[in-house]
């Protein structure tokens, strides 16, 4: 008995020399635990069967007389010992192992959602997550599955979809990314495609082993920037996905947090959801830039005022701000399932502090900054001007963030204010009162972010 006490103290000696090592010593420690338990819990099924003999049998084993009384309290009594100190050295060794494991690399797995709407600056804040090596990171994802559920017959309905959204988006988090096959046209024929969309957004996709050797006459629509590679062997990429540490996935295509309930319960996933959003104004005046033929009665009734801006419009703009603002406030009113699971963020306090909100960001979802995102963030926020077109990353984004303010016409801008007022009064966009209000560069339309926003 003094040797099984004496057990913990050898362990943990031998556990603080081997805390110094590299992250190998982390299997090693891990396995010599097992050891140990596995040695304590036969010892302990040794004495458990010894205990629960019969008091005549433990007395023709030991050839002494033992009351029936006290063996029977002797025997629950030394059980319950066994078993608080076999629980209390098990309970040791995991806490131990843990710690260790978080010193060797970057933790237990985590799954990031970033979830957002469209020109909300969120290809811009996926890429943080991008640049970490131990992340595998999926852009959009969800766009093949909205292409085929809006081409069903009859379509679906906004909750039919979001149900769709959500038991895919499961899957992708799983890594079984076979569940894009039922979506993507034309269908992928012995798990290879060129047709992933935005393939080349995802470092994951686009590195070995997942980068095989391009082939001719294939097309590929959607290919890696930085290098040729073949089409894409799924098999691959799912294998990629559960080598690295932890996934992350950016969509616009989910905004109905409340649907999302039971992949944060999954206790297969430790999944966190930040939701990224931007002034409605800036949002109407980039969509009108990135999607022009969509909103051409917009620009007409801006600049000319000629034909009338329909109410159905008007209507769906206020939708789209009134959803986000409902799953926001359940976000930030902390239900248990969602207690330090939401991170609200504005896109405006990314484009004016990037690197700091990255920190804030990481830190919410358990994952280390590393210096490869540091430097990513430096590079692609420090540029002169506009990167390549609408969609470029590499922006001044403490420049560029309100640039919106001088072009847009103030009637514009009021119709945005009239539909979105309650949202933008949660997320502390302030109100433009006058032309020269909304243009005037030393009055903020930005009030402070409010510490409540992170979990």
């Amino acid at each position: 008995m003094e040797i099984r006490r004496a057990l913990p103290q050898d362990i943990w000696e031998l556990l603080h020399c081997l805390k110094v090592r590299s992250k190998y010593a982390v299997l090693l420690v891990f396995v010599i635990s097992l050891v140990i338990i596995e040695k304590e819990n036969n010892f302990i099924s040794r004495v458990s069967d010894k205990l629960k003999q019969s008091p005549q049998a433990l007395a023709e084993d030991n050839s002494t007389e033992i009351s029936p009384e006290l063996a029977k309290n002797g025997s629950l009594a030394s059980l319950q010992e066994l078993d608080a100190a076999f629980s209390q050295l098990r309970s040791h060794l995991y806490n131990i192992t843990l710690q260790l494991a978080g010193d060797g690399d970057s933790g237990p797995r985590r799954h990031v959602l970033l979830m957002a709407t469209t020109r909300t600056g969120s290809s811009f804040v996926g890429e943080f997550f991008n640049q970490q090596g131990s992340i595998f990171y999926l852009f959009e994802p969800l766009w093949h599955v909205e292409k085929t559920v809006n081409f069903l017959p009859g379509g679906a309905s906004a909750v039919g979809s979001a149900l769709v959204y959500r038991d895919v988006l499961k899957q992708l988090l799983l890594c079984d990314l076979y569940i894009l096959e039922n979506f993507i046209s034309p269908v992928p024929e012995g798990h290879l495609t060129p047709f992933l969309f935005r393939r080349g957004s995802s470092h994951s996709l686009c590195e070995e082993p997942v980068c095989t050797p391009s082939t001719k006459k294939v097309f590929e629509k959607y290919y890696c920037k930085n290098r040729r590679c073949g089409p894409l062997n799924i098999t691959l990429a799912a294998e990629a996905c559960r080598r690295k540490q932890h996934v992350a996935l950016k969509t616009v295509r989910i905004r109905q947090l409340e649907f999302l309930q039971p992949l944060v319960e999954d206790p297969r996933l430790d999944l966190r959801i930040i939701q990224l959003v931007r002034d409605p104004r800036a949002v109407l005046a980039s969509r009108m830039v990135a999607f022009s033929g969509k909103y051409e009665t917009w620009k007409k009734w801006a600049s000319e005022g000629e034909a009338p801006l329909r109410e159905e419009e008007v209507q769906r703009l206020r939708g789209n701000c009134e959803s986000i603002r409902v799953s926001a406030e359940l976000g930030l009113r902390r239900p248990g399932w969602l207690r330090g699971r939401y991170m609200l963020v504005r896109y405006e306090d990314v484009a004016r502090a990037p690197l700091r909100k990255a920190r804030e960001m990481f830190r919410f979802a358990g994952l280390p900054l590393t210096r490869q995102v540091e430097e990513w963030i430096g590079k692609n926020t420090q540029a002169p001007r506009d990167g390549n077109g609408v969609y470029s990353t590499c922006k001044n984004s403490s420049e560029q963030f309100d640039k919106w303010r001088f072009s847009m016409p103030f009637k514009l801008a009021q119709v945005v204010q009239d539909a979105c007022a309650p949202a933008m009064q949660l997320f502390g966009y302030k109100l433009a009162s006058s032309p020269a209000a909304l243009a005037n560069r030393s009055f903020s339309l930005l009030e402070e972010a409010q510490p409540a926003w992170v979990t």
